[in-house]
């Protein structure tokens, strides 16, 4: 854990260690912003380091002259390409963590955090994913591509000299292809993750009596039960008292 350099932790004029709260940037679709809404509930609940959630809202980035590509047939959510931005958004300092909304956090994002490694660019779950549907949550296109799914969950080392690659301009341009596959590192500059990090719905499996396959967060990847289709899918007891306990707390909010 490279934390020498500030990266994690900064010491303040009276010497005392304090802990930088771990920038999670999350991408925000406005057809899921329910599912965003429950992913940081979820996150927020369970998390014992400070953390500071920033949703990737696309017409906020065009706002801002950082993206302007027309959106492609392939592309299923607003996110699909924004997500790169991740480095740039978070100023190409410290570490960063870029996730999909349609995740369910069950575990203490400390302990992703301490499997972070500085001799690495990006780390994340690399999955040997094939989907077997053709479509994924409302109607769109399901596409097979080498690495799929890797870029759904992942920490980026925004320091990192290869990621300032990265820049808007790059994000806006490159192709799917490039970006989705990490095309700009060496195989040797992706660090792995546990899957149970990224346990994908309707993919990975529990194993009985093993608790390394328990999932940590689940990734409704197919389709979540904010979708009338995926309301019965695996987990789906889990995300729906997730959302009960968050309309709860907001509903008591906006009453005080």
């Amino acid at each position: 854990m490279g934390s020498s350099d500030g990266k994690i932790h900064q010491v303040t004029s009276n010497g005392n260690i304090k802990e930088n709260p771990l920038k999670i940037f999350v991408g925000y679709d406005p057809r899921e912003d329910l599912a965003y809404e429950v992913c940081r509930h979820s996150i927020l609940k369970r998390s014992s380091i400070p953390v500071e959630i920033i949703p990737i809202k696309q017409s906020e980035l065009r706002k801002e002259g950082l993206y302007w590509r027309e959106r492609g047939q392939f592309e299923s959510t607003e996110f699909s390409f924004s997500r790169f931005l991740t480095p740039h958004l978070a100023s190409y300092e410290g570490w960063a963590m870029f996730v999909d909304c349609d995740f369910l956090y069950l575990a203490d994002i400390k302990e992703l955090r301490d499997l972070i490694d500085d001799k690495y660019a990006i780390m994340c779950v690399q999955h040997d994913y094939t989907p077997k549907e053709t479509t994924k949550m409302d109607g769109a296109v399901q596409t097979v591509y080498p690495r799929k799914n890797w870029s759904s969950m992942v920490l980026y080392n925004c320091g990192h000299p290869k990621n300032k690659v990265l820049t808007p301009e790059v994000v806006n341009k490159e192709t799917g292809a490039f970006l989705h596959r990490f095309q700009w590192l060496e195989d040797n500059e992706i660090g792995s993750i546990p899957f149970v990090w990224n346990f994908l719905e309707g993919h990975n499996k529990v194993v009985e009596n093993d608790p390394q396959t328990q999932p940590k967060a689940v990734h409704y990847t197919r389709g979540g039960p904010w979708f009338e289709a995926w309301k019965h899918c695996e987990f789906a007891d889990l995300w729906l008292n997730e959302k009960d306990e968050f309309v709860k707390e907001s509903t008591k909010k906006t009453a005080t």
